[in-house]
């Protein structure tokens, strides 16, 4: 039975969102997902890519942050923002600050991928650097208080929500009749607006979230029946290991999606050396969770199904994919 407490997403709202940001972000394409990898793995199949890793910044990212970065004040405009990230928000962010006219200034965490902070500091924002996760919130918090600046969250909020649910509502008009949709989660801010615009786009289509098996926090977020937290999360696919989840963002999962699934990382390096097999795509960890979750746990659920797979991103320099690519391979023999 669905809880009616849990915050929604009217379909109006979506609308009058993507056509807000037409123009500003990309309308991606989608592809079918052919080749003799996958038939060996999965048969024939009916599968759908939404290919997200070609929009601005190369992730989805892009849409949320333009759509909350759109809502500052004059005030607000004047102090600018800041956000943290492992990576890819920090991109969006940036992006997000050039958009609408304001500065940033954004904190990464030292870990974080090295083409994503080229890229981030590429649109033009100050970064600083923080040891660690918790480093970076309680240095965005000093921007926050001392310098004014508004926080771009990277996965809370309404705006943030509204800004993803414009992908769905791409993916579902440009696919009609899917039977299910396969989504990456993180914090949910892609999940919960993809989640809810399929949902409502078409009805009969199911929604499964996939994160990896050691940063689950969504997962026990369903379990537990209300946001968690999540002592060092890890994995190759870094931008899904959050250490916690959110009441908007966890609210939407759990209203849209039926039921979250886990992978593990050698899953996820097995799905990117497949979309580099046949479908020639070069995708961040991220991005092929989707797939990792067709070609593992959803296997024979979805056998013979009609399947959309969200590809969120490709944001990641050489060397480590190639690494990635290597491990990959291995897993397909």
């Amino acid at each position: 039975m669905q809880d009616n407490t849990l915050p929604d997403l009217d379909l109006e709202d979506i609308r009058a969102t993507a056509a807000a940001l037409k123009g500003d972000v990309l309308q991606t394409p989608v592809a079918p997902l052919h080749g003799v990898t996958v038939q060996r793995l999965l048969g024939v199949q009916d599968i759908w890519m939404k290919l997200e890793l070609f929009q601005h910044t190369g992730s989805f990212k892009a849409r949320g942050a333009l759509n909350v970065a759109r809502q500052l004040t004059p005030e607000q405009r004047e102090r600018g923002i800041t956000a943290v990230s492992a990576g890819n928000h920090a991109i969006a962010a940036a992006f997000a600050a050039q958009k609408v006219g304001v500065s940033a200034k954004i904190v990464v965490q030292a870990t974080a991928n090295p083409a994503r902070v080229a890229l981030a500091r590429a649109y033009g924002a100050e970064l600083l650097t923080a040891p660690d996760g918790a480093a970076g919130f309680a240095m965005v918090e000093a921007l926050m208080r001392d310098e004014g600046r508004t926080f771009i969250h990277p996965f809370e909020g309404r705006f943030t929500s509204l800004g993803t649910a414009t992908l769905g509502l791409e993916f579902g008009e440009q696919v009609p009749d899917l039977d299910a949709v396969i989504v990456a989660v993180g914090g949910g801010g892609l999940a919960s607006g993809v989640a809810t615009a399929i949902r409502k786009l078409q009805p009969k289509a199911r929604v499964f979230g996939v994160e990896p098996e050691t940063a689950d926090v969504m997962r026990r977020s369903f379990e537990a029946g209300s946001p968690q937290q999540m002592s060092r999360p890890t994995s190759v696919a870094d931008s899904l290991a959050p250490p916690m989840t959110t009441p908007m963002a966890y609210g939407l999962c759990r209203r849209h999606i039926e039921r979250m699934v886990t992978v593990s990382d050698d899953e996820i390096c097995r799905a990117l050396a497949v979309l580099f097999r046949d479908a020639k795509l070069a995708v961040e960890p991220a991005g092929a969770a989707a797939l990792a979750a067709l070609l593992g746990p959803l296997r024979s659920e979805l056998h013979g199904a009609k399947v959309g797979l969200i590809v969120c991103g490709a944001n990641m320099d050489a060397t480590g994919y190639s690494q990635l690519l290597a491990r990959g391979e291995q897993q397909l023999g």
